[in-house]
């Protein structure tokens, strides 16, 4: 009782803000003014100019970003509708398979990303399976990234849900599949859009396997970030940046107000 006193929670909220404020808001703050900045040559920078995301939005920056969108949207996609099936499936197993399904679906969360896209390049280089050097090979090491995060949001939500409601559907002659349907999938929505704001958001800013793995015709925004960084070219990298939270923002935004339909449904 001591420690919840006011002075410890003004204590506590002051660390928390000071942390907040160096960690998280202060770098955000100075790529955002990094953006706008035509030099840079005391503490801040100066000459605030727009013509970095007039470039960010046009040429080679402007259609990484329209690959990252691409990317993000359809391998987070088949990452919850593969992690939701999979979590469906494991449900009614034997404990023991059960246990097996986890530790496999959880494997690449204990693998380095730059280990898996090396081995989704020496895996998929030959035939029959020879993706390298293309898009799918992208999509492929950003499915494997995702997949962990949306299996174990849905697991999680199943072990929440009474068994009942599937139970009284069958109970009243409704099919397997139309139990599925207007029962157990409706339940499950607001986890479903929870994983797919979760996975839409780590592609958006997934690098290290992307960078092992994508073509010349298929650059994600954060691997073009990373090049024009590389060249010295901070101000427009840090214009991608912004453009790329924003994008991410919206999209997060967007499946959030999905979420919050279905919660209420």
């Amino acid at each position: 009782m001591l420690l919840w006193t006011r002075r410890s929670k003004i204590v506590l909220w002051a660390v928390f803000g000071v942390l907040f404020t160096a960690v998280v808001l202060a770098p955000l703050v100075m790529i955002v003014l990094a953006s706008f900045a035509g030099h840079w040559t005391g503490v801040l920078p100066g000459g605030f100019t727009g013509t970095h995301f007039a470039d960010a939005l046009s040429g080679e920056t402007f259609a990484s970003l329209s690959v990252s969108v691409q990317t993000g949207v359809v391998a987070s996609a088949a990452a919850v509708l593969l992690g939701t099936w999979a979590a469906l499936a494991a449900e009614k197993a034997p404990s023991r398979v059960r246990r097996v399904v986890d530790t496999v679906f959880h494997l690449p969360i204990a693998v380095p990303s730059v280990v898996l896209g090396l081995a989704l390049l020496v895996a998929f280089s030959r035939p029959p399976l020879a993706f390298n050097g293309t898009r799918w090979i992208v999509l492929l090491g950003h499915l494997m990234i995702l997949l962990p995060f949306a299996y174990s949001t849905v697991s999680a939500a199943m072990a929440r849900v009474d068994p009942l409601l599937a139970q009284a559907a069958a109970s009243l002659g409704a099919s397997p599949a139309r139990v599925l349907l207007r029962v157990r999938l409706p339940v499950l929505l607001p986890a479903m859009s929870a994983s797919a704001s979760l996975a839409l958001a780590m592609s958006m800013g997934e690098l290290g396997a992307t960078m092992m793995l994508y073509p010349p015709d298929w650059r994600t925004l954060p691997a073009s970030i990373f090049a024009l960084t590389d060249r010295g070219q901070v101000f427009l990298a840090s214009a991608s940046t912004v453009l790329l939270l924003a994008v991410t923002l919206a999209g997060v935004v967007l499946l959030g107000l999905v979420r919050g339909r279905a919660a209420h449904r």
